[in-house]
């Protein structure tokens, strides 16, 4: 549990206890004997050691008792009392050590468990992958669960790279199946359907149907719903993106000429078509090639200070492109808006964050080979 430089000093700080016990107990007089705290031996390496090095420690400090306390004239030694206060200290330490190693053990399977549930809900997106340039951070407010109801894919096919970030009312794990069922239709629907009107009809049926499932389960997450926005990079239109809002925050589009909001007429959250004409309608609109769509979940745009005041992050976003242009490139632009965010609560989250950016790849981006050798 203690390292420095990659390496395990965590019996350093109970061997330095032995010796300065030992040898405060051989430096002072009889009236004054503390060769009994050496039981604090035992105690301190349960807590920073493995199991069998506390062992060796109970052992160290029971002989290490004995031999300072018979160093000393008779009437002056401790006697059996503390010698035995000693072993039976030692032993519960070694005892407790197993329970806390075993007790950590199962912590490290939870948080794999929850890793693993992380890359399949967020699986990892490869660099340049649909031809975009991407980065996205996302950060759970519920640090130990490592997983919450934020979401975000890219799908390239036929018909293009489709782009999908959302965020599911409400937390807990009932949020991650909701966002599973979603990204799972958006990654086929967006593979095989050629408008993009289409993909956002399916993800507002996949997310009813969610619902009478859960409902039938009883669960009393019948009013359950996503807000989401779903991007199209339609091949022949590359000076364009197609939208559709389903009652999110609306893009920014962040160039080294400023940023600007992206003006896209949103519609109701994924789940409440009912309450509606049907699905938002897929708005075009123009989108420069060296400018990149900058997406955040409320935990972003809800950030608040210790005086209450919102998380205004497109201010951010634009003075620091008017200091560096450069900062227009997607992982500058994510760094930029989470360490932002982080700062302005005092690295308190509310809720789910998620930051994401992506943009077409440009031909000096596009990966090249060395002349002369083949590729793998």
């Amino acid at each position: 549990m203690v390292r420095v430089r990659g390496r395990s000093v965590g019996w350093v700080p109970p061997l330095l206890l032995l010796f300065a016990v030992a040898t405060a107990d051989a430096n002072t007089g009889g009236q004054f004997r503390m060769i009994s705290w050496i039981v604090l031996v035992p105690g301190i390496a349960a807590a920073i050691c493995g199991v069998w090095g506390t062992a060796v420690y109970a052992v160290l400090a029971v002989v290490a008792y004995f031999v300072v306390d018979s160093a000393w004239p008779h009437q002056y030694q401790s006697g059996l009392p503390d010698f035995i206060l000693v072993a039976v200290g030692g032993l519960l330490a070694t005892l407790a050590c197993a329970l806390r190693v075993r007790g950590e053990r199962r912590m490290l399977h939870i948080r794999d468990v929850a890793d693993t549930t992380r890359r399949v809900v967020l699986r990892p997106l490869p660099p340049g992958w649909g031809g975009l340039d991407h980065a996205a951070v996302y950060l759970a407010a519920d640090t130990e669960a490592r997983v919450g109801g934020d979401f975000y894919d890219i799908q390239p096919g036929p018909h293009g790279t489709r782009v999908l970030i959302g965020d599911v009312q409400g937390k807990g794990l009932g949020a991650v199946e909701t966002a599973a069922a979603l990204l799972g239709a958006f990654r086929e629907a967006g593979y095989h359907e050629a408008d993009l009107d289409t993909v956002a009809e399916r993800l507002e049926t996949r997310m009813m149907r969610h619902r009478c499932h859960t409902a039938a389960l009883g669960r009393a997450e019948g009013d359950r719903f996503a807000t989401a926005v779903l991007i199209g990079f339609p091949q022949d239109a590359p000076d364009a993106v197609d939208i559709v809002v389903f009652g999110h925050e609306p893009p920014l589009a962040v160039g080294p000429g400023g940023v600007r909001q992206v003006e896209v007429t949103g519609g109701l959250p994924l789940g409440l078509a009912e309450l509606g004409s049907g699905p938002p309608p897929v708005r075009r609109v123009s989108l420069a090639a060296d400018e990149t769509l900058l997406l955040v979940t409320d935990g972003v745009t809800e950030a608040r200070d210790q005086r209450g005041c919102f998380y205004r992050h497109g201010d951010d976003v634009a003075r620091a492109v008017a200091a560096d242009p450069r900062v227009t490139a997607p992982r500058r632009l994510v760094r930029l808006v989470r360490d932002g965010t982080l700062r302005h609560c005092s690295g308190r989250l509310g809720d789910d964050t998620t930051v994401f950016a992506v943009r077409r790849r440009t031909d000096d981006e596009q990966p090249r080979r060395r002349p002369g050798r083949r590729a793998r």
